[in-house]
């Protein structure tokens, strides 16, 4: 479970940016950072502190998820042949979590981790509780009958607030989300810009 759960508004302050699309976002009442300091202005920002920013809001998208795990999939995108900022962005959208809330079966990325944690997905027939799962291409996720049933579920499924993504089927009505083929950073619906290149930029200093 991210530590930042509570408070993973905080993560949109920091930034600046409403890294979800959310309209419950405290970045759409008041664009300055958290804490008594938020307001001041703003010097400017190094090289570093550019592609350090650009690491935390990649990082905190995917539920703020830990540095050494985040490292690791930095580090696996450097051994894959092709472009490594393309590299991450498709390691990063196999995870189990990511395709659980891409799918829309719940209404953030935060509750994807925990509704894997909790037992309630299932990988090719085969119940996986762990959120950093790499799903292949051609895997099935399936929302577990039982789970089906659950509040959260079926209000992730009837919202309008975002689209299922072309690289997915999904079929609501049976819990089903197949990935069709990795997708590039472009085809990835961010609400805000990210930029893998400046990530790589950090690590290969």
């Amino acid at each position: 479970m991210s530590k930042r759960h509570a408070a993973k508004y905080k993560i949109d302050r920091r930034m600046g940016e409403n890294i979800w699309g959310r309209p419950k976002s405290p970045v759409n009442r008041r664009e300055y950072g958290p804490g008594q300091h938020g307001q001041r202005r703003k010097s400017k920002v190094s090289d570093f502190g550019t592609q350090l920013k650009a690491k935390q809001k990649l990082k905190g998208y995917y539920g703020n998820i830990s540095e050494k795990q985040f490292r690791a999939t930095y580090t696996e995108a450097v051994r894959v042949k092709g472009d490594t900022g393309e590299n991450l962005i498709g390691l990063l959208e196999r995870r189990l979590d990511a395709v659980v809330y891409r799918a829309k079966f719940v209404p953030t990325v935060f509750a994807a981790r925990q509704f894997v944690n909790h037992g309630h997905i299932k990988v090719n027939g085969r119940r996986v509780n762990i959120p950093s799962y790499k799903v292949k291409v051609g895997d099935v996720v399936e929302v577990k009958d039982t789970s089906r049933q659950m509040i959260l579920f079926m209000e992730a499924v009837q919202s309008g607030e975002r689209d299922v993504p072309d690289y997915l089927d999904v079929d609501h009505g049976k819990g089903t989300a197949k990935l069709s083929r990795v997708p590039t950073l472009s085809e990835v619906p961010y609400a805000t810009q990210m930029e893998p290149s400046l990530v790589v930029e950090f690590y290969s200093r």
